[in-house]
């Protein structure tokens, strides 16, 4: 008879890891998310991801990177899991000992960053079903497997008639471990989603719980005039609502910062250190400045990029009441939860809008963007301006200080480069000319505190057209352009556009990846003329 003692041990390591996750999932649900194992190795895991892992990631999840990130901590954690069950078929403490350990990993992670045993309750708990369910399945798993052994003829003739009764006894035996471990999975799984879904609302909860009621601008910003929105179906609009602007950070769960407790510190290389409370913050004449935000690992035609009207103060007013020194030339942003971006001074003292913005849209901050304040910077990346959930600001030097992004080789100081992008028509689609006979494209081009002078957009090989553009917010925000094509045969073709800011810079052609600066080449789109 084939020995499935091998297969039962290895599904009864799987099935048992993923209860662990599924039980402290959903305990750290009555505790706090920052409890639950799958946070806590995530936020341990992030910072020591390779750059191009990263980059990757981001390429193919976008804004989803890190649920991806859970579920892949969860199939890593059931290979192992699998593994560690494969030991106990021969060393059963061993193979005990192995999965106390890979539970216990996550409660030594909290303990080392001052977290408290209360802290390690989900953990603990998680482990211990855990194990009570290895234990279950392996007694099982050997019940449903007959012991092997020579027979002799006589035994053959004695165990005859009790063949039948024996098959039937391991056929119940192996039904009874499918469908508990089948049963177990299920639960574990459910418990999972149900935790990470706790997780969300919580934070949902906790970010209306804290909205701040924000007092009215000092300074508005100008009405939108009507042409600065084309019309244009499948045209992305030219404001970005609060829940579709992109999120790109390295918080698995956003921070709770409480918006009555919050300050930001402006210290170092500075005549006199300044504190500011959200209380003082409020009291202040802020400004309403509509501003595009652009993420560095945006691919060519990527949609990592949003357009909002923010509400804050500027920061080069708060840098003038510390005064830096002569001889700094960087700022240092710190995040609430340790991440760190580095700023060139003078892009923070110039007369742009960089603001210490509150508002998003109309509204407090999301939790998302970086409740209860943050930093936006008009003309550069996020990874090196727009630091959320802010508590600090170093001015320091570039030769001294290294940022979150800067110690794994990625650029120090971000500038936004002339992009441009096709939204109309969409990928693969069959479009017919309109009743003018013509053949509409359509999209988006930025260039950040620069400004977009022109767009050219041309089909197949032909030569560039000069497109129409929507009427200027400002230069720190996107337009739309459309170009109309008449005369188009029958058939695929493929729409290329590029840019040409204020200052004559034309879209890079040639194609280099995001990271460690910022991704270039012209992007294109096939349609299919009927």
């Amino acid at each position: 008879m084939t020995d499935r003692r091998p297969l039962l041990f290895t599904l009864a390591g799987i099935v048992a890891t993923l209860v662990y996750f599924g039980a402290a999932e959903f305990i750290a649900g009555a505790f706090s998310a920052a409890s639950a194992p799958l946070l806590i190795l995530g936020q341990t895991i992030i910072p020591l991801v390779p750059t191009a892992m990263i980059k990757a990631a981001i390429s193919v999840f976008g804004t989803n990177d890190k649920l991806a990130l859970v579920i892949t901590l969860v199939i890593v954690g059931a290979v192992l899991g699998g593994v560690i069950g494969r030991i106990g078929l021969n060393r059963r403490t061993l193979s005990f000992v192995l999965l106390i350990g890979l539970g216990i990993l996550p409660v030594v992670l909290l303990l080392s960053t001052g977290g408290t045993i209360l802290d390690s309750i989900p953990a603990l708990g998680g482990v211990a079903l855990g194990c009570g369910a290895y234990m279950g399945l392996i007694r099982l798993g050997e019940g449903a497997q007959a012991p092997a052994g020579r027979s002799t003829r006589s035994d053959q003739r004695i165990g005859a008639d009790q063949s039948l009764a024996t098959d039937q006894r391991l056929g119940t035996d192996r039904r009874a471990f499918f469908g508990l471990a089948a049963g177990l999975s299920a639960v574990g799984v459910a418990a999972i989603a149900a935790g990470q879904s706790a997780s969300i609302l919580a934070r949902n909860a906790a970010g209306a719980v804290t909205k701040l009621v924000l007092p009215p601008p000092a300074t508005s910003a100008p009405e939108i005039p009507a042409g600065a929105d084309l019309g244009i179906d499948g045209l992305a609009p030219i404001m970005t609502d609060n829940e579709d602007f992109y999120r790109i950070d390295t918080a698995l769960i956003p921070p709770a910062v409480d918006a009555s407790s919050w300050s930001l510190r402006i210290h170092g290389m500075v005549d006199e250190e300044v504190t500011i409370t959200m209380a003082e913050l409020l009291d202040l004449p802020l400004e309403e400045h509509r501003v595009s935000l652009t993420c560095v690992s945006n691919e060519v035609g990527g949609d990592l990029v949003g357009n909002a009207t923010w509400l804050g103060y500027p920061v080069r007013e708060l840098l003038k009441r510390a005064a830096p020194t002569s001889d700094a030339d960087m700022v240092l942003s710190t995040s609430d939860d340790g991440f760190t971006a580095s700023t060139p001074l003078e892009v923070l003292t110039d007369d742009r809008a960089s603001l210490l913005a509150v508002g998003m849209n109309g509204e407090p901050l999301p939790r998302d963007h970086g409740f209860p304040a943050r930093l936006v910077v008009p003309g550069l990346y996020g990874f090196v301006s727009a630091t959320k959930w802010v508590t600090e600001l170093e001015v320091t030097r570039f030769s001294d200080k290294d940022a979150y992004w800067t110690k794994r080789g990625w650029a120090t100081h971000g500038p936004i480069l002339v992009a441009s992008r096709v939204d109309v028509p969409r990928a693969g689609v069959h479009v017919s000319p309109n009743e003018d006979g013509q053949i509409v494209t359509a999209g988006m081009a930025w260039a950040q505190h620069v400004g977009i002078a022109e767009v050219r957009v041309r089909i197949d090989t032909g030569d560039w057209h000069t497109a129409d553009l929507s009427e200027e917010l400002n230069t720190d925000t996107w337009r739309q352009w459309r170009c109309a094509f008449d005369d188009l045969e029958p058939g695929t073709h493929t729409v290329t556009v590029r840019a040409v800011d204020e200052d004559g810079n034309v879209q890079i052609s040639e194609r280099r990846p995001a990271i460690p600066g910022s991704a270039t080449g012209l992007h294109e789109r096939q349609f299919v003329v009927d």
